[in-house]
C-alpha cells in the first residue's frame, strides 16, 4: 500500500534484488531457480512499502484569527494545508485534521481523495476560533491515544501558550512531528503608535503600553526572539522539526529545504 519506498529491506511484496545468501537470511527467501543455476544459494530481497498517514494539528484559539498585512493566520494555515494535502493525495496517502484550542474540538479521520482535502480546508477556514488559551498537551495526548500507527504530524500554532516538554518528547518518539509557528509581523515587533491598549484575544486581559518608548519596543522584540529560540531548541532536542513562518512568506521553499535535509 502507498507510494513510499523504505530504505529498509523488509517483508513487503515488491521485489528489489537477488543477492548471495548470507548467514541469518530467511530460508523462505531463497531463490531456488537461481540457486540451482549457480550452484550456490541466492535469496530474494523484498522492498517494504509504506502507506503514509498525514495529520494536520491546527490551533483554533482566538490568536490565530488575526492578521495585519498579508492574511489572517488561519487563512495562511489553510493555504499550507491545501498544498500539503493535495501533495499527499497525489501520493495516495491518507490525510486527517485535528482542530484544538483549550481542548480538541473537531477531528476529521484520515482519508484519501481531493473532496476530503477540500472538506479539511473548509473546516480550518470556517471553524469558530475559541477565546481560550491553546492546550497543545491535550492535542498531543489525543493523538497518542487514538493514532497508534506512526504518522507524520504537522502542528500549526502561534505558540502563544506553553506546553509540556515531556509530552513533546513522547509524541516525537512515536510520530514524525514538524511544528510550524505561524506569525504576523506585529507578533515580533510593535511599531511606535503612542499609548495603546492591548487586549489578549485568548484570555481577554488588557494592558496599556507606551509604544513610543524605544526601550519598551526593544524589550518586546527581544523577548519574542528569545521565545522563538527556546521553541526551536525544545523541538529539535526532542527530535522534532520546527519552522518559523510569517504569513505571506514562501513556505514552499522552506518546506522543500526541510524535507531535503
Amino acid at each position: 500500500m502507498g507510494q513510499y519506498h523504505s530504505a529498509f529491506k523488509g517483508q513487503g511484496m515488491t521485489f528489489s534484488e537477488v543477492r548471495p545468501y548470507q548467514f541469518g537470511d530467511e530460508i523462505r527467501r531463497i531463490d531456488w531457480n537461481k540457486t540451482a543455476r549457480f550452484r550456490e544459494p541466492y535469496v530474494k530481497v523484498m522492498e517494504e512499502e509504506r502507506e503514509l498517514t498525514v495529520l494536520f494539528l491546527v490551533d483554533i484559539s482566538a490568536s490565530m484569527d488575526y492578521g495585519t498585512k498579508n492574511s489572517l493566520k488561519r487563512e495562511f494555515v489553510a493555504e499550507i494545508c491545501a498544498s500539503l494535502g493535495f501533495s499527499a493525495v497525489g501520493n495516495n496517502d491518507k490525510v486527517g485534521v485535528i482542530l484544538f484550542a483549550d481542548k480538541v474540538y473537531k477531528v476529521i479521520p484520515p482519508q484519501k481523495g481531493r473532496k476530503h482535502i477540500l472538506a479539511i480546508i473548509s473546516q480550518i477556514l470556517t471553524a469558530d476560533y475559541i477565546p481560550a488559551e491553546s492546550n497543545i498537551d491535550a492535542a498531543f495526548e489525543y493523538i497518542m491515544n487514538v493514532f497508534k500507527k506512526k504518522s507524520f504530524v504537522f502542528l500549526f500554532s502561534d505558540f502563544e501558550d506553553d506546553f509540556n516538554r515531556q509530552i513533546l518528547n513522547v509524541i516525537s518518539r512515536k510520530h514524525s512531528l514538524l511544528a510550524m509557528r505561524i506569525f504576523d509581523e506585529k507578533d515580533n515587533e510593535i511599531p511606535d503608535i503612542g499609548y495603546t491598549l492591548f487586549r489578549d484575544a485568548e484570555t481577554g486581559n488588557q494592558v496599556w503600553a507606551n509604544t513610543s518608548s524605544a526601550r519598551w519596543r526593544y524589550n518586546f522584540a527581544e523577548e519574542q526572539r528569545e521565545k522563538v529560540k527556546r521553541l526551536k531548541e525544545n523541538f529539535e532536542n526532542s527530535s522534532a522539526g520546527f519552522m518559523d513562518i510569517e504569513t505571506g512568506a514562501d513556505y514552499a521553499r522552506q518546506l522543500f529545504q526541510y524535507f531535503k535535509r
